[in-house]
């Protein structure tokens, strides 16, 4: 059996190079002879830090980051999107822009559509437990193709001296957008969420693979930082900002030094380093969003397959489009970068606190309005340049963070994000045996609820599960449901029957036989003469499987002449319908306490 040491470091290798991506991998080019080493280090250590700190958190054993994600991820489901959308984007576009169109001309977007093929079809024919292994044998090839570039770039004499830190107003300024965003950064990103969940799921210590992960980091960091000081300064662009950018320099070098060589073993580098972003991004979307679905109730489901919806290709599409229109802008790959420390920290700094233990209080459109605010400033400071602003720009989406953030700390009581809900009536869930189908019945909450188990004689002549079995499934739940809300209710006896009005049911998915299948029935509405009840049938597997609802009312027995409804059925019903779901006659009565199960 593979030792937790070897489990736990063989995810090291990927855990580093997904997290370089165009950010990483052009920005500490850019940095080191724009700032320095100094500069350099300012930029490097957060990230690697950031990176390390996630797996410290979740990696501690009495965390669970499935269950942590189950959690989130609906809520969270914006943040990692566009996560994942800026990452490819920054991705292609820098690529392009600092390596693709410089050596190889505008030929180069064909052979990085290609790419993005490749990366596809990697993330979509690989589990990301055998992707590692493919992103271990990148990572050797590409530390090679790096030092062949450092060494073929360092026989030319350079364009001028790497300084050891040149400060001005911009740096400073840049020091809290550089603290927040990379210190956040890694809880935005799905593909890390992934092998987090994978790592622990594998039996290996999460700590170890993403401390041994960090520092491999900050070597590829320093590598390319080498890269970039054997290149030289030389080779800065303006863009349309009128600002200069130095992500250039080492094609720039390549192209003034006629070291064609290194320039394909820089190439080479590059080209891996965006490989392993994409095809981690295909995997992890993929991973994400099929279960999302699955747990979808949305009814564009309905009309829209789940793999379509689910599908990668359109955040990849959606990211080279975005990284080509940034390109005929003419923009720096920072405007890709800012969204990061602006636009996505404050949901980033609500999902950290949630991971932390505090109560979830995220308030989604707050966090983009201040989001989209912090954006506006970052880009006025950067371009103008103005460090106060800059810090503003870094600090302002942190505000949607505050009442988690207080509450964590213990300044303030812990307090829902909506308003309370009526207290739940107590009950309790009996087990039953029912006929063939087997499972569970009771109540959760104002949901009665029955689990069951369909067979093959559920089935009809072409194996599927037959179209009525969901309808008597219903009805069964119904059944049950009025036995325990009105246990003393006896047909030979009764005043009155009960009759279904009106039936409706809106079919999602198809059950399969063995698999573990719940069906909810609740009170929806009531007036004085019908109760409307509402059902929703749910696979272990699937997910939604259909909804519907059905409208009953109330007959003398003799005479079969309409009734209000009764009074044992007001009492039985009243302690499980919601607020405003039932007539004013309703609460005016008095209602006995909820049936206890025994």
């Amino acid at each position: 059996m593979r030792s937790n040491l070897s489990e736990s470091l063989s995810w090291s290798p990927t855990v580093a190079l997904s997290w370089l991506w165009g950010l990483g991998f052009f920005y500490a080019v850019h940095v080191v002879l724009a700032h320095g080493w100094a500069g350099f280090a300012a930029f490097a250590l957060p990230n690697a830090l950031g990176l390390f700190l996630f797996g410290w958190v979740l990696g501690d054993r009495r965390r669970d980051p499935a269950a942590i994600l189950r959690r989130a991820e609906g809520a969270y489901a914006g943040l990692f999107l566009l996560a994942q959308l800026f990452a490819v984007a920054i991705t292609l576009f820098a690529l392009f822009r600092y390596v693709g169109a410089p050596l190889f001309g505008e030929r180069a977007a064909g052979a990085i559509v290609g790419l993005v093929l490749v990366a596809a079809i990697l993330g979509h024919a690989l589990t990301l437990r055998r992707l590692r292994w493919v992103h271990a044998g990148l990572l050797a090839l590409g530390i090679g193709a790096g030092f062949v570039a450092w060494t073929g770039l360092g026989m030319a004499a350079p364009a001028g001296p790497t300084p050891l830190f040149v400060a001005d107003e911009r740096f400073f300024g840049l020091v809290a957008p550089t603290l927040v965003g990379f210190l956040l950064g890694p809880w935005t990103d799905l593909q890390h969420w992934q092998r987090v969940v994978e790592i622990r799921r594998g039996g290996g210590s999460v700590r170890l693979a993403y401390g041994v992960g960090a520092v491999l980091f900050l070597g590829l960091l320093t590598l390319n930082a080498l890269i970039a000081s054997a290149a030289g300064p030389a080779g800065a662009v303006t863009t349309a900002d009128g600002l200069a950018g130095f992500q250039p320099a080492v094609a720039a070098a390549v192209l003034r030094t006629g070291l064609d060589g290194a320039g394909l073993a820089f190439a080479l580098w590059a080209a891996i380093a965006a490989l392993s972003t994409i095809d981690s991004a295909y995997a992890a979307l993929r991973w994400s969003m099929t279960g999302l679905t699955a747990r979808s109730q949305s009814v564009l489901l309905t009309f829209v397959p789940a793999s379509l919806v689910a599908s990668p290709l359109w955040i990849v599409l959606a990211a080279g489009a975005l990284a080509a229109a940034v390109a005929a802008a003419n923009l720096s790959m920072i405007y890709l970068m800012l969204p990061f420390a602006t636009l996505l920290a404050g949901a980033a700094a609500c999902l950290l606190l949630e991971v932390l233990g505090a109560q979830r209080a995220y308030d989604p459109v707050l966090c983009a309005l201040l989001g989209a605010t912090a954006a506006l400033l970052a880009v006025a400071g950067y371009v103008t340049p103005n460090a106060a602003l800059l810090t503003l720009a870094a600090l302002v989406p942190l505000i949607g963070a505050l009442p988690m953030l207080a509450q964590y700390l213990g300044w303030s009581a812990p307090a829902p994000a909506v308003p309370a809900p009526a207290p739940e009536p107590t009950a309790t869930v009996i087990r039953v045996v029912n006929d063939h189908l087997g499972g569970a019945e009771g109540f959760e909450g104002r949901d009665f609820v029955i689990r069951l188990t369909p067979t093959y004689d559920d089935t009809n002549s072409v194996g599927n599960i037959y179209f009525a079995n969901y309808v008597r499934w219903v009805g069964k739940a119904r059944e049950l449901f009025f036995r325990h809300c009105v246990p003393d209710f006896d047909l030979a006896s009764t005043e009155f029957y009960i009759l279904t009005k009106s039936f409706q049911h809106d079919f999602r998915r198809e059950a399969r036989e063995f698999e573990a299948l719940t069906v909810r029935i609740r009170v929806k509405h009531a007036n004085r003469k019908f109760v409307t009840l509402e059902h929703e049938i749910h696979s272990a597997a699937q997910g939604l499987l259909g909804r519907g609802e059905q409208s009953l009312m109330f007959v003398d027995t003799r005479t079969y002449r309409p009734l209000d409804i009764p009074k044992s059925i007001v009492e039985g019903f009243l302690p499980y319908a919601p607020a405003g779901a039932a007539p004013a006659r309703w609460r005016e009565e008095p209602a006995l306490a909820p049936p206890m199960a025994s």
